[in-house]
């Protein structure tokens, strides 16, 4: 029986136990909207504490590429020391996994560390994101950094026990410093920030901050940590542009989003959004990917929305996106967009007639952070007032409906329960 007082929490001392299902709600505001307004305050206090703590450090120092043979050098949150096997080191790139909004907060991640990696002038390519199921099955040694939002999804402790295995040294980002994925990683950065809703907001915004926090120590940067609340803040601002996007949209019988470079997370993101919240088909595709066949599944009952945020590589990126959008509206399907003051400029306005949300550029953040805090709260928005306008309840993943419940009954795995010294113990 779960213990009243079990939840994920940053205190590896506490009762670990899933969150329980939200509370239904019979109409607005749903429970995922307050998560959506608590975004620019966690951001903020994510970015300080995690910079005071040292946890970003020492996520940092576990990216380092190492010399092979080396022993670990644990940071200030270190729980023990992986075992190193003779490949560990510089050779294998730094794997960051997840499932879920994770797996999309680890693509971000990836990509934040990426730019920071090329600053610092670290050797290799730098870290790659991966499906913690896949890398599970295929581990690599070197170091594996996990999302995980309450650190209890079973792919990724899998991916992290399979990591050790090989030697690895193992990282993890959390609002679960407490959880059966904690009790497995050298390095734990919490979050401390849990999501009120099953329909994740702050479940993916946050570990992207924090990645944009790691991506700093990388390269000797400070953040400030007003500078990612303001980004958020701007993009809860253009909440009626959302609205009137998620409206447009809400009339679809599937939706594809198309994004490129950085904004590919919050493209992936977004379709999850969109399916858990209002229950509507939807398929993320790669700008120039949609091109290649997929089109021929577009007509009058379909929308398409374009991101796109990513300073990097803009002008080429705009240039493909006008002809997609052009391309997809001959097909009868209807075009909205997520994009900043830049892009806006250059996209013809009768290319978008489903609507679009423009956000202030950030130029204070990295290009790949910039993008992937900039664009969540829109996205989140948009998926949120679909389900109002389709009359969903974004909360509970459809677990009101039996056969919903059922389903995630069949899918459930038991799972090692962290003990009060963070070590796995029994199973629950």
């Amino acid at each position: 029986m779960r213990p009243p007082e079990a939840r994920p929490s940053c205190d590896s001392s506490d009762t670990w136990a899933p969150s329980a299902m939200p509370p239904l709600r019979s109409g607005p505001p749903y429970i995922m909207a307050e998560g959506i307004a608590r975004e620019p305050a966690a951001v903020e206090r994510l970015v300080r504490d995690a910079r005071v703590s040292g946890e970003a450090r020492a996520i940092a120092e576990l990216l380092r590429p190492r010399p092979a043979r080396e022993p670990s050098r644990p940071g200030p949150t270190s729980r023990r020391s992986a075992p190193m096997g003779p490949d560990s080191g510089g050779a294998w790139p730094p794997a960051v996994v997840g499932c879920g909004s994770s797996e999309h907060a680890a693509l971000a991640a990836a990509s934040i560390w990426r730019e920071a990696w090329r600053h610092a002038g670290l050797p290799g390519p730098g870290p790659v994101a991966r499906q913690a199921f896949e890398a599970a099955q295929d581990p690599w040694p070197g170091t594996t950094i996990a999302i995980s939002h309450e650190g209890g999804t079973w792919a990724t402790a899998e991916a992290l026990r399979a990591a050790r295995t090989v030697g690895a040294r193992l990282g993890l980002i959390t609002a679960g410093a407490n959880s059966p994925c904690a009790s497995l990683a050298d390095v734990v950065l919490c979050t401390r920030e849990l999501d009120p809703s099953w329909c994740h907001t702050l479940g993916f915004l946050a570990p992207v901050v924090a990645a944009a926090s790691v991506g700093a120590e990388l390269v000797g940067r400070v953040i400030d940590p007003l500078v990612p609340r303001r980004v958020v803040e701007a993009g809860i601002a253009v909440e009626d542009d959302a609205r009137a996007l998620g409206r447009a949209l809400a009339t679809s019988r599937t939706l594809a989003v198309v994004a490129s470079g950085a904004d590919r997370a919050a493209g992936r993101e977004f379709a999850l959004k969109v399916e858990e919240a209002s229950y509507v088909p939807a398929a993320y595709r790669d700008l120039e990917t949609l091109l290649h066949g997929h089109i021929t599944a577009l007509d009058v009952g379909s929308s398409v929305v374009l991101i796109l945020t990513d300073r990097d590589g803009r002008e080429a990126r705009v240039r493909r996106a006008c002809q997609l959008l052009a391309a997809v509206g001959r097909v009868g399907a209807r075009c909205g967009a997520i994009v900043t003051a830049g892009v806006a400029e250059a996209i013809p306005d009768d290319l978008t007639p489903a609507g679009r949300i423009v956000i202030p550029e950030a130029p204070d953040l990295p290009a790949p952070a910039a993008a992937a805090i900039g664009s969540a709260v829109p996205l989140q928005l948009t998926a949120y007032h679909m389900a109002l306008a389709l009359g969903t309840n974004p909360d509970a993943l459809r677990r009101e409906a039996t056969q919903y419940r059922s389903a995630a009954e069949a899918l459930a795995v038991e799972l090692p329960r962290a003990g009060a010294d963070g070590r796995e113990s029994g199973r629950r």
